[in-house]
């Protein structure tokens, strides 16, 4: 399939379907399995060398920026943390756990309580991590911006007698671990620009050149799809820099984000991944709204809404269409479900609209924060859909602080929002009373129930997505994903995951990992 799928993509090159002359360029469709794309490309093409230890590799990162990983939100950075730092537990592409710096784990009967035990590991200038490190570090994680929704539901963490790190929940949480994939770095360097950490190589800034050194005397020896003995790192200075640096100097791999005002657009020959982002662009209604306090009314916005075109004609394809509050590519996603809810046009929209009988003069204010210019005009396309189902709409682009006074002060019908979720696709902060985006009274006690139901077991999230797609007041339109670039045959093993361009698996199983219940162990 992905040789037909060359074979289809060069033919289109050749009748010139690529080869614009002004205007926007239309964009290469990922498919995240290292599709190579090449438009009139004349250099060489890397051969991997019989001896893995002959690889070279150059990277790039913003030395300005700090590369302490609790601390760090820019992506390029980030893009190098999976080779110098590991969890307690890593996640593929797929939602899958793996233990990496946990060694077993037990569990309450009431999945109320966790107690991880660690790996006898060491970081790169040789000292032992301990369990001090890892509550440091979680301490510091949970008042991050980066990792801090994370502890949500979080009560308690502390060190048991015989070693382990007890983490307490408010309510069962079935998967926890998928939580903990967050980079442990030194008790003592929670705050340091570049903390050591435990992962193959190590970070070298003592010369003119920054280079990520291979730690010779790592402590799990693991295979990684990364060999060379040492990686250079190229300074950025900004995506137009590092998209030049990679077309022209040889700069090897990239991450990049297509739905980024940033982002600069990538011409030569390649091969190509996506990284799903978990970033969740939606809608929400103010339930005070004249218009969307009308259950009829909310209910036929999910159809109402074309995913499709709004993920093609603005993401560059690095964005997949969301029928449901959750990742398509997650567990908890359900594709019968999901048809239910899939565009049909607007007519069910304007047919539930004339049947409110709606004041002549009422028009609904649809808002967007102006402050990212790809949302605006995604929110414009998003308002012709809603005209087109009988509503007259005007947009409110504001800007920073404004537009989140408006949130506030629920000045606003209905909103396009854009948030980051969780791995595990928690939407408690949208129902709980005092949720971070419960904007517009969308708070609701039934549906907050839902979502802790699926907390304590996936299989309720059918029952939860069900509920919220009947209700309308969210309304799911897609999750963002990231681009990851590298020279076509260097790295043909690559299997990006989130924040894990690198991902490695050390061969270690969740079932092989778990302990008898806390209950158990006491009982003994």
């Amino acid at each position: 399939m992905k040789r037909l799928m060359a074979l289809l993509l060069c033919f289109c090159l050749m009748l010139g379907i690529f080869a614009g002359c002004g205007g926007e360029k239309e964009p290469y469709t990922p498919t995240g399995d290292g599709l190579s794309y090449d438009e009139d490309y004349t250099g060489p093409v890397y051969t991997r060398p019989q001896n893995d230890d002959q690889q070279t590799l150059s990277l790039t990162y913003y030395p300005k920026v700090t590369m302490n990983p609790i601390l760090c939100g820019d992506f390029t950075n980030r893009a190098l943390f999976s080779l110098l730092y590991q969890g307690l537990f890593s996640v593929d592409r797929n939602y899958q756990i793996e233990p990496i710096l946990c060694k077993n784990y037990r569990v309450s009967e009431d999945m109320k309580t966790y107690v991880f035990y660690i790996e006898e590991a060491r970081f790169s200038d040789g000292q032992v991590l301990t369990i001090d490190d890892v509550l440091a570090t979680f301490r510091s994680a949970e008042k991050s911006d980066y990792y801090g929704g994370r502890f949500t539901h979080i009560t308690e963490m502390g060190i048991t007698s015989d070693g382990g790190i007890q983490i307490k929940t408010d309510t069962p949480y079935e998967n926890l671990p998928l939580l903990l994939d967050i980079p442990i770095v030194k008790k003592n360097q929670q705050k340091a620009k570049k903390p050591l950490g435990t992962g193959p190589y190590v970070l070298d800034t003592s010369a003119e050149t920054a280079v990520l050194r291979k730690n010779t005397d790592w402590w799990c020896k693991s295979q990684t799809v990364i060999t060379a003995p040492a990686i250079s790192l190229v300074e950025a200075k900004s995506e137009t820099q590092i998209r030049d640096e990679f077309e022209f100097n040889g700069l090897s791999l990239v991450c990049a984000d297509p739905g980024s005002d940033r982002y600069a657009d990538y011409r030569c020959d390649y091969e190509l991944w996506d990284i799903e982002n978990n970033i969740f662009l939606y809608l929400a209604t103010n339930m005070d709204s004249p218009v969307f306090s009308i259950p009829e009314i909310r209910a036929e916005l999910p159809r109402a809404i074309d995913r499709e075109t709004i993920a093609d004609d603005f993401y560059r394809g690095f964005a997949r269409a969301s029928s449901l509050p959750a990742s398509p590519l997650s567990p908890y996603y359900s594709e019968v479900l999901a048809d239910k809810y899939a565009y049909s046009g607007a007519s069910e929209l304007k047919k539930a609209v004339k049947a409110a009988d709606l004041p002549a003069e009422t028009v609904v204010t649809l808002l967007v924060n102006k402050d990212d210019s790809l949302r605006t005009r995604v929110a414009r396309s998003v308002a012709k859909m809603l005209e087109k189902g009988g509503l007259s709409v005007t947009l409110r682009e504001e800007t920073g602080e404004k537009y989140r006074n408006c949130l506030k002060n629920r000045e606003y019908d209905i909103y396009l929002g854009q948030t980051k979720l969780s791995s595990n696709m928690d939407l408690s902060a949208f129902f709980s009373g005092s949720g971070s985006l419960s904007f517009g009274g969308i708070n609701d006690v039934a549906l907050y129930t839902l979502c802790m139901d699926s907390l304590a077991n996936q299989g309720n999230y059918y029952t939860l997505h069900q509920n919220i797609l009947n209700d309308g007041r969210l309304c799911p339109i897609l999750f963002r994903s990231y681009a990851v670039y590298a020279v076509r045959g260097l790295l043909t093993d690559l299997k990006p995951a989130r924040d894990n361009v690198f991902y490695y698996s050390l061969g270690k199983t969740m079932e092989r990992a778990k302990l008898e219940t806390l209950e158990d162990k006491e009982n003994t």
